[in-house]
């Protein structure tokens, strides 16, 4: 029983997220979607700089909104620290032109912010983040993940964000 155990968390930590290591390397473009201002994203993106990468379902979107005014808030120097937002447009009954549209305006809004859509649930594939969720990860300058949650940030899980954020820049 131990080595089926032993088994089953080494696969998580293979093909999903695991904090202290790099996710695998993951592009999305053309058909899958890729940047609201043209392009294809890619994981390699998540370099030079602390990222905070939301992943969310457009159903899910305010789910977190109170930890994104308060990262805001924080004022970081932009050269120092940067922002993604990927839109799981798979994870919705939401037509894709109507969050598009909303998504260019968002990207004009908050200029410093890279917007991204995800139409066919790749990076729910890739590094099996949740499904249908709002996901809340904190990437180092090297690429390292140094955080992950899935679902609403209570206060301990912002106190322990803007920790990792402070000690990482």
């Amino acid at each position: 029983m131990k080595q089926i155990l032993v088994l089953v968390m080494l696969s998580i930590s293979v093909f999903g997220l695991s904090v202290g290591s790099k996710p695998s390397s993951v592009s999305i473009s053309e058909k899958n979607g890729g940047l609201v201002a043209g392009g294809p994203w890619k994981s390699e993106m998540l370099r030079d700089k602390v990222y905070v990468l939301f992943y969310i379902d457009p159903d899910e979107k305010s789910v977190n909104e109170h930890f994104s005014k308060a990262l805001k808030e924080q004022e970081y120097d932009h050269s120092l620290f940067g922002s993604m937002a990927i839109v799981n447009l798979g994870a919705t009954w939401k037509p894709n032109f109507v969050i598009e549209k909303i998504l260019k305006s968002k990207q004009k809004e908050f200029p410093d912010t890279i917007y991204a859509k995800d139409k066919n649930k790749i990076l729910v594939d890739a590094w099996d983040v949740e499904d249908d969720a709002s996901n809340i990860l904190i990437f180092a300058k090297d690429g390292t993940l140094l955080f992950y949650k899935s679902g609403k940030m209570q206060d301990a899980d912002m106190r322990q964000a803007f920790s990792i954020i402070k000690s990482n820049l």
